[in-house]
């Protein structure tokens, strides 16, 4: 379960940075609260210029607090995060729009929680109170694309006890490559893995963002394997995700070039995941930044043959 401070939540509604101290005190306990779970509460690196009074921004009425308050405050707002933009996964280009708010929520952790959601992560936010966000549960955002509307409900928490409920039900944290793939498996059914997918990173230290990274593609790529109509045509919604997962130079997923598919011809041939003695030839792959880890799959997918996952592990053709 992940969780993101909504910014949107600081909108100088309070009069004083007395009035403020309570609330600010609730956020830095929900902080605490998910990093007993294993979490992090992560909010975005220019929350410090959110107006908290009429007058003054966040960083400004900071500085009027004691000085432990705010060095803890400043490290973690400034210098530590984590930062959920640095992860972002919407783009600027989406347009969300949220319930009665004025403006899109595009840029928003709102907007970054619903596009997670809408991708099957069990991601949350934390809302400061009072504001205009409190007691809305589940805040609905709109997801404008093309011709469509998509609506997406994101949990809204602006209380400990709320989060401590929602956190004690989540699943609890990944801390291990082999924990991964336990239950990775479950998590995607619409992907066949071998057994030992995962296996080249069992001698590798455990990154959680890299873990969390894979987690995300292997998501789009199970939801990608599911987006055929029931006479086996291509939807819509498998155009959607070709187009913004599988093209481009940023893309998540490609092939390989033709000069890597000689040069690695061997490497990029598995065992079957389920015909003992056939070979899988995969140069197509999904990528993970840091450390360089790539997923091959079998490409194309298809309605009728299975999309099948037979390496995790890092980076083939790195040299």
């Amino acid at each position: 379960m992940e969780v993101l401070l909504n910014e949107l939540s600081l909108h100088g509604q309070f009069a004083s940075v007395q009035a403020f101290q309570t609330a600010i005190d609730t956020v830095m306990l929900a902080r605490g609260k998910m990093r007993q779970f294993g979490g992090e509460l992560r909010c975005h690196r220019n929350l410090t210029q959110a107006k908290v009074t009429h007058e003054l921004n966040l960083q400004q009425v900071v500085s009027q607090l004691d000085i432990n308050k705010r060095r803890t405050l400043m490290s973690w707002l400034t210098k530590d995060g984590p930062f959920w933009e640095d992860s972002r996964q919407h783009d600027a280009d989406d347009y969300l729009i949220c319930q009665d708010y004025p403006d899109p929520v595009t840029d928003t952790a709102l907007g970054e929680a619903a596009h997670h959601c809408f991708n099957g992560n069990d991601y949350h936010a934390f809302s400061f109170e009072p504001s205009n966000w409190e007691k809305i549960n589940p805040i609905v955002v709109d997801w404008h694309r093309d011709d469509n509307v998509i609506t997406i409900n994101v949990t809204n928490h602006w209380n400990i006890s709320s989060l401590e409920n929602s956190l004690q039900v989540a699943d609890s944290p990944i801390k291990s490559w082999r924990q991964l793939a336990t239950i990775m498996p479950s998590r995607c059914p619409n992907l066949t893995f071998s057994e030992n997918s995962f296996e080249s990173l069992y001698a590798h230290p455990f990154v959680d963002g890299a873990a969390k990274r894979i987690i995300e593609l292997l998501n789009v790529l199970d939801k990608f394997k599911t987006c055929f109509d029931s006479q086996n045509k291509r939807t819509d919604e498998r155009q959607r995700l070709y187009e913004k997962h599988f093209m481009g130079s940023k893309a998540w997923f490609s092939d390989s070039s033709d000069s890597e598919k000689i040069e690695f011809k061997n490497e990029f041939t598995f065992n079957h995941p389920k015909n003992k003695g056939e070979k899988l030839f995969c140069p197509w792959h999904g990528k993970v930044k840091t450390p360089q880890i790539r997923i091959h799959f079998s490409y194309p997918v298809s309605a009728n043959e299975p999309l099948y996952v037979p390496y995790i592990g890092p980076k083939i053709t790195k040299r």
